[in-house]
């Protein structure tokens, strides 16, 4: 069965490499774009359970999370090998920016490993070893967005929209990956002064030992929440929310930016509520987002001049996730904000202008026609020697 199976796939990637025919083309770029979301859904679950992971336990390189973010993957690798290979559903462009974004994944993983051997617990998701893993994946995700958006199939525009939607939902959450830190570090500061923490014992004194504290309160806080307070609002915005500025303008309906980042927040629910049954510790769940992806959407509703539409999102974006935010922290658990100082109400302003730089940049690119020029596809010639060769076909 297995030898069946790996002779259909070796025969269906030479008949990739040789071109499909016009009628059977949309089918196969469906069902490899499929596979693609299946990998990065494999890489979402496992990196939303390492974190939890990681604030009850010592670090393992072998744990179950590790393994599934590492199946997701070996099915990119298949995936982008198979691309190399074939030149199928992808141009030069394309391709270098899957080659590039799983070369820049796969080296930080050992670099990480190395990093915990030598220096510990490392216990922020914002270290720079950490950093390669998500920019990695960040530059894998684009790729396939680029190769998705030139070649995959118009037959079927729903489905179309829908995948354009569901990578840019992998890339939202790639980039709030750091966030999760704070959220979950929220709720195991509240676990801990109830006296009921989720850390295990061994890893609440090794934190200590590695901040050179003793073992306390104050050692548990600044495990969980390593990062000045400001940080969590301004990086939402900042920098997370353009994935959704630019989803709303590839995917072209009204309110894109509100249904991804809702299915982003419906998500975290789930997650929220596994985590928890399984005895592992949960999350603040960023209901704060949705207010600042509503007024994305508010703001493209009507044409607007590129750079009033920037800045008028920007700082309303800004304002409703920071409005969102603090209503949250009233009612639930958020991580902390001080609006009350002015560090803690600049982090609004920090997101506000870090936005609107980056959404004028999209605009300015597009009003020039740069964007059109530079997502025409770009000419690829797969290798000639046979990486792949199937022996079975070969001799018949």
């Amino acid at each position: 069965m297995l030898k069946e199976q790996i002779t259909r796939g070796l025969d269906w990637i030479d008949y990739a490499r040789r071109g499909p025919s016009d009628e059977d083309r949309p089918r196969m770029l469906r069902i490899v774009y499929r596979w693609w979301l299946v990998a990065f859904a494999l890489k979402i679950l496992g990196s939303t359970w390492d974190v939890s992971w990681h604030f009850k336990w010592l670090r393992d390189d072998l744990a179950p999370p590790h393994m599934l973010n590492t199946i997701g993957t070996i099915m990119v690798v298949v995936l982008v090998t198979c691309h190399t290979y074939t030149g199928f559903g992808v141009d030069k462009v394309s391709l270098r920016l899957m080659q590039l974004g799983t070369a820049v994944f796969l080296v930080s993983i050992p670099i990480d490993v190395i990093n915990h051997a030598v220096n510990g617990l490392d216990i922020t998701a914002w270290s720079f070893s950490h950093a390669g893993l998500y920019v990695g994946t960040a530059i894998m995700i684009v790729g396939a967005l680029r190769a998705y958006w030139l070649f995959g199939p118009k037959e079927w525009m729903a489905e179309r929209r829908f995948t354009i939607a569901a990578l840019w939902f992998a890339f939202f959450e790639n980039t709030l990956f750091p966030n999760q830190h704070q959220e979950y570090g929220v709720l195991s500061i509240a676990a801990y002064l109830r006296g009921a923490p989720y850390a295990e014992p061994e890893l609440r004194s090794f934190a200590a030992e590695q901040l050179g504290m003793p073992l306390g309160e104050k050692s548990f806080i600044a495990f969980a929440l390593p990062i000045p307070n400001w940080v969590y609002l301004a990086w939402a915005v900042g920098v997370g929310m353009i994935a959704l500025v630019i989803a709303r303008k590839m995917v072209g309906l009204r309110f894109t930016a509100t249904a991804v980042a809702g299915a982003y927040v419906a998500y975290r629910c789930v997650a929220w509520g596994l985590l928890t049954a399984a005895d592992f510790p949960p999350s603040a769940v960023p209901f704060m987002l949705l207010g600042g992806a509503l007024a994305i959407d508010l703001v493209m509703f009507r044409p607007l001049p590129w750079w009033t539409e920037a800045i008028a999102g920007g700082v309303l974006a800004a304002g409703l996730t920071g409005i969102t935010l603090w209503i949250q922290g009233q009612l639930l658990e958020a991580p902390p904000v001080d609006f009350g100082n002015w560090y803690g109400g600049a982090s609004i302003w920090y997101g506000a202008a870090g936005l609107a730089a980056m959404w004028m940049i999209v605009n300015a690119l597009a009003r020039s026609g740069a964007w059109a020029r530079h997502m025409r596809p770009s000419a690829f010639r797969p290798p000639r020697f046979p990486l792949l060769k199937n022996p079975v076909a070969a001799s018949g």
